[in-house]
This record gives structure tokens, sequence and C-alpha cells, in this order.
């Protein structure tokens, strides 16, 4: 089974939305392998990379930060969404924080580089805004020695 993991940022700007809406296409595209997608179902890049990869037909493993990781999402539409992908999962790990804070998002995201053969990571290539952001993770999968695929357009810039 090949694995691929994602980190990616919760704000996609328009500009950028259809190079990484094809960009993960592309990265989903795997053949002769059953694929396997990690991810901790964010708003943003990670529930848009699990809905691809379950349209695809992966195995999505659903990786749960916190026990109140659900009293993060502010919007009710991202609180459904998110419930729905985590229904459709085959697998649930949750880790053992009890609050969503930055060290459990790191943890999450280096739990996704730690058991992905690949990450892929929506990144617009600037130092993370906090501990667990996008280019902490990208960072430790680099030292682990994954591969990662950044994808993201030149030139935009995220609020």
């Amino acid at each position: 089974m090949h694995r691929i993991g994602v980190t990616g940022h919760r704000s996609i700007p328009p500009a950028a939305y259809a190079q990484v809406y094809e960009g993960l296409c592309e990265a989903l595209r795997v053949t002769g392998e059953s694929l396997e997608a990690l991810s901790s179902l964010a708003v943003g890049a990670d529930q848009l990379f699990a809905g691809l990869a379950l349209a695809r037909g992966a195995r999505l493993t659903a990786v749960i930060p916190s026990d109140d990781y659900e009293k993060c999402f502010e919007e009710e539409g991202d609180l459904a969404r998110y419930l729905m992908l985590k229904s459709l999962a085959g697998r649930e790990v949750r880790l053992d924080y009890p609050h969503s804070t930055d060290e459990a998002y790191y943890a999450a995201g280096t739990w996704i580089a730690d058991h992905c053969d690949r990450l892929v990571a929506v990144w617009d290539g600037l130092p993370a805004r906090g501990l667990g952001g996008t280019g902490d993770i990208v960072t430790y999968a680099r030292a682990l020695g994954r591969p990662v695929t950044v994808i993201w357009r030149e030139g935009v810039r995220r609020d």
C-alpha cells in the first residue's frame, strides 16, 4: 500500500485554488498500488485532499490531534465537512492531547510525516505562523528523508 500524507494551509487564496486542486489530483494518481491518504481533516488543504482521495477510492486515515478538535471548527459548514470526512475514514488515529494546541497540531503533522511514504504540502514556502504549521511539518518530513511534493502557485500570498 502506498501512503500519501498531507500538510497544508487552512486558507487557499482563489488565485491558487485551481493549481492546488490540480496538483492534489496529480499527487493522488498512483498506479499499481492501493492508496492510503493520511490527513488531520483541518479546514482547507487537508479537507480538500481527503475528499479527492476518497473520490479516487483511497483509504482515508484521519489523524485527530485532540479530544476537543471539533471545537476548533468555527464555521458550521467546515465542521459538517470534517464530520462527514471523518465518518468515511477507514481508520482513525486519535492523539493523546486533551486540547487543540499548537503542540497537538505539530504532533498530528509529525505523525503523518512519520507514517507516509510521501508528503504533499500545500505550502507557500514561508515559515510556519505557529508551531505545527505547514513549514514546520515540511522541515520535519525533509529531515526524515521523506519525499515532499510542494503545491502552490508562485507569487500568490495568503491573507
